[in-house]
């Protein structure tokens, strides 16, 4: 039986106490705790493993190529990916999401073509498309969003035109934890030629995702969110699709022959890794997917929904607070939205910090979605496999501290 208890233990950072209370820990949205696992390898190959990979043929780097590697297959088997040479190592979904608007958007769009977001997205997903778009003459359109924060797609069929060259949007929002019908909207997009990105920086942490089932073209997501090291994510991408894409960086690694006047490409994945990459944290990064799978993502699963439905019972005994996002709990994932009262989020951070909660509060990232509900920010607790009905009980009680002090 899966036991979030003994889970904690595994963490270190979950082991200490914040301004006199033990940590309750519910920002992960924002990033994940690392277990010891990860820590322990990053420390083995510091310690025994440090050297360059691909380029020695001595001891140390062929050990450090044999894991950074084995940490790219792991990845790929995360996310059901065809072939682990479709897997790029980036610094994070933000970097992942550029290089495809840069590699694969300036070679395809021109003006009168649109890109498709919403505005549900984080920043991440709409800047670099609004960089793009004002570059190419691109026109930028949105999908809408409800009250519940859900996307609007009953006019989807008639904002997907030939003209859509790319549709990029999230499975999981960041901010409401709203979950996106990913397949459907891939489906539609595919119907009138259009490629598909999407966003998987929340999606790839609470489930298993299959690109393939997917449908998608791109997909892509950090390490840090699933209890991975910071400064490593993934570009998930068809192998037809970034074997036509220019590089996005250049320098070593990515070169295959280099002459004065002309270059050619190493192949696919690392035509689009110049440089010394992240190599602990690749590693790390597969040291975090052996973690969660030796668990068992279904269990893990399992547990965050039903801390879930506690958390949003207990939540609304709470006087006075409003919860953003759908009403239903097979709608969302595991991310919680609120304001209290005429307490400002900001406020309600330091309170419950006082007590040794952690929260998050502002504008997630997602102002388009604060606009809509005519809010500046809203406090944010994100839950994950460590969450016990204790640190629930937690966040309630210093709410309870908010209302209070607020009356």
């Amino acid at each position: 039986m899966y036991d979030p208890v003994r889970v904690r233990r595994d963490f270190p950072a979950l082991d200490q106490n914040v301004n006199g209370k033990p940590l309750v820990y519910l920002d992960n949205a924002a990033t994940s705790q690392k277990p010891r696992a990860v820590l322990d390898v990053l420390d083995a190959y510091y310690k025994r493993d440090n050297a360059n990979v691909h380029r020695g043929i001595h001891q140390l780097s062929q050990r450090a190529t044999v894991a950074y590697e084995a940490a790219r297959s792991k990845v790929a088997g995360w996310i059901h990916a065809p072939d682990e040479s479709e897997v790029i190592w980036t610094r994070g979904t933000t970097e992942a999401i550029n290089l495809v608007a840069i590699a694969w958007g300036l070679d395809n769009l021109s003006e009168g073509d649109e890109i498709l977001i919403s505005v549900l997205e984080h920043h991440s997903n709409i800047i670099p498309w609004q960089i793009l778009a004002a570059r190419t003459k691109a026109t930028l359109r949105y999908l809408e969003i409800d009250d519940e924060g859900r996307l609007v797609l009953d006019d989807l069929e008639s904002v997907l035109t030939d003209r859509t060259k790319m549709v990029a949007i999230s499975d999981v929002s960041n901010s409401l934890g709203t979950i996106n019908p990913v397949k459907e909207i891939t489906r539609a997009a595919h119907a009138v030629g259009a490629i598909v990105l999407v966003d998987g920086a929340q999606g790839a942490v609470h489930t298993r995702v299959d690109v393939q089932d997917l449908g998608c073209d791109f997909y892509a997501f950090s390490g840090h969110k699933l209890c991975g090291p910071t400064g490593i994510g993934v570009l998930w991408g068809r192998k037809e699709l970034l074997e036509t894409m220019s590089p996005f960086q250049g320098g070593g690694e990515m070169i295959h022959i280099v002459d004065r006047d002309e270059s050619s490409w190493a192949s696919v994945p690392h035509k689009f890794e110049a440089g010394t990459p992240n190599i602990a944290g690749a590693i790390g990064m597969g040291a975090a997917v052996d973690y969660l799978s030796n668990l068992g993502v279904e269990h893990i699963e399992a547990h965050e929904k039903e801390i879930m439905a506690y958390a949003m019972g207990r939540l609304l005994e709470v006087p006075d607070i409003r919860i953003y996002g759908p009403s239903s709990l097979e709608e969302r994932s595991a991310v919680i939205s609120f304001t209290l009262g005429d307490a400002h989020p900001h406020d309600i951070s330091t309170i419950l910090d006082m007590d040794g909660v952690a929260v998050r509060a502002g504008h997630h990232c997602a102002q388009l979605v604060m606009k809509h509900f005519g809010v500046s920010a809203t406090a944010r607790a994100s839950f994950y496999l460590y969450t016990t009905k204790e640190d629930v009980d937690r966040l309630v009680d210093g709410l309870g501290q908010v209302t209070t002090i607020f009356g």
